[in-house]
């Protein structure tokens, strides 16, 4: 059986089924996208494009002289070009991290991934978790959405809902995510709830499918370079029904609001020609 594909359409990801090439649906990551963007994000753009101004200031002045479009471009492309080398770093990272899960020898690694990576083993030698998948598809025809989850986990908890290292306590399957960003951030919450919720799982590469479990609950593992906490997320019936309604927006976006507004029942006529006009001509 293929694996699942993606395509990107108007800047969002959809996943192909693998068995029908008709059914496609929007990413969970694009569904929340289409949450109001922070209000930081203006001031932080302009904060990045004014730091490197100043910092590279005789740079900037040497380019600007040579090229002053170029030099606009530059500068107003800061933002742009630190959130991918982020994003850069998250994948690496994340791909590191999976591999570890499944006892893969992964050797040295580059100085600014080494603090990710021995965190991470601080991180299991703390929870001492079970791996159980990662990097697959959930998939729902019920509601129209599919997404690739970072990793299912099994923790064990004691009554109070402690970690018990020593799994002296009782299995709990969590779907988990990894953060590498700078802070964890609400939309988390959606992203889990949506990937529990799904009608079933298929594998990333074969293509295989299964039902989707229960989960006991959802958690996410917040690891940067220079600390790490595993926290849980609620993931309630409330907090999916937010991202139902992001999923109704998205519909709203892409396709409904493209149609609701029809051809002008009657409009301005064209510029009238007198017949003084027409003889002079």
């Amino acid at each position: 059986m293929p694996k699942v594909r993606t395509i990107y359409r108007g800047g969002s990801r959809f996943y192909v089924h693998p068995e029908d090439r008709e059914i496609i649906h929007p990413g969970v990551t694009s569904v929340i996208g289409m949450l109001p963007k922070q209000n930081f994000l203006g001031p932080w753009n302009a904060k990045m494009a004014a730091t490197l101004a100043v910092d590279s200031i005789d740079f900037v002045a040497d380019m600007a002289a040579r090229d002053r479009e170029g030099a606009i471009q530059y500068l107003s492309g800061a933002a742009r070009r630190y959130t991918k080398v982020r994003a850069d770093v998250g994948s690496e990272a994340h791909d590191l991290f999976e591999r570890i899960m499944r006892g893969e020898y992964v050797g040295r690694v580059r100085s600014d991934l080494q603090p990710y990576v021995d965190h991470f083993r601080e991180f299991l030698k703390a929870v001492n978790p079970e791996f159980v998948r990662a990097e697959d598809v959930a998939w729902s025809d019920t509601y129209g959405y599919a997404g690739s989850f970072d990793v299912w986990l099994r923790v064990w908890l004691d009554a109070a809902g402690n970690i018990t290292p020593d799994r002296s306590g009782k299995p709990h399957l969590i779907m988990a995510d990894w953060k590498t960003s700078k802070a964890t951030y609400p939309d988390v919450a959606l992203q889990l709830a949506a990937y529990q919720r799904a009608d079933f799982v298929i594998d990333g590469e074969t293509g295989e499918t299964e039902p989707m479990p229960e989960f006991d609950g959802a958690a996410v593992l917040h690891i940067t370079d220079e600390t790490w906490a595993f926290k849980p997320v609620e993931t309630g019936d409330a907090v999916f029904a937010e991202f139902l309604r992001l999923r109704g927006t998205f519909e709203w976006d892409r396709d409904l609001s493209r149609k609701v507004i029809g051809k002008p029942l009657a409009k301005k006529a064209g510029k009238i020609v007198t017949g003084t006009q027409r003889r002079a001509r």
